[in-house]
């Protein structure tokens, strides 16, 4: 493997970089996507029963806001419900954005990682090719070591950087779905809340 690394060139240094940093990125987003971190099951008839009973004190609030994304959104709306309405979907609103911020940190730099490594390995193609011409200006044709050592260098970058490129952009995709489908959940169970709070709804997710 080191034999095959050393052979692609120095190009093979920031492929490698961008594949440890696909990797870390990739492994973070997976812990911190979890479903019971972003927006747990039971969370709005756990909050609701609290509300109901009067048992919903600042701690509990403060424990419920740290537990959870949803969490943190509901407590948004709950510190706002006597303001009325549209104040509390305002604050519910407010939180929201911060939230959806944090679910897509690094997805940039993901995408970033999968539009460059192919670019990267390209540019190694680029640069082998170059020192083959070269080679057969000095030498002519016959030095067939000397070519297949440029060719193998350009074919070695171009399979990494794809190598890298291709997986990074399916998490990539993956991702962005996952955020997209946890926003829309959160989004839901924050309407129930302020139509339950302010009487506009049945309790029905008990």
């Amino acid at each position: 493997m080191f034999e095959l690394i050393q052979s692609g060139g120095w190009l093979m240094v920031p492929i490698i970089a961008c594949s440890i940093l696909s990797l870390a990125i990739c492994l973070e987003r997976f812990w911190v996507l979890q479903k019971k971190r972003v927006a747990p099951t039971n969370l709005l008839s756990e909050v609701w029963m609290l509300v109901r009973s009067g048992e919903m004190t600042p701690e509990r609030l403060q424990i419920i806001r740290n537990a959870s994304s949803l969490g943190q959104i509901m407590v948004a709306g709950l510190n706002n419900s006597n303001h009325g309405r549209e104040i509390m979907r305002e604050s519910i609103q407010e939180a929201a954005h911060h939230v959806m911020h944090q679910m897509e940190r690094f997805l940039n730099s993901l995408g970033t990682i999968a539009a460059i490594s192919p670019l990267l390995g390209l540019l190694g193609t680029v640069i082998g090719m170059i020192k083959v011409f070269a080679e057969i200006m000095l030498q002519g044709t016959g030095n067939a070591n000397v070519l297949a050592g440029g060719i193998s260098e350009a074919l070695i970058t171009t399979a990494a950087g794809l190598s890298v490129a291709i997986p990074t952009l399916v998490f990539h995709r993956y991702f962005q779905r996952r955020v997209e489908t946890l926003l829309i959940e959160m989004e839901q169970e924050c309407q129930k809340l302020v139509e339950v709070v302010h009487g506009e709804r049945e309790v029905d997710f008990e």
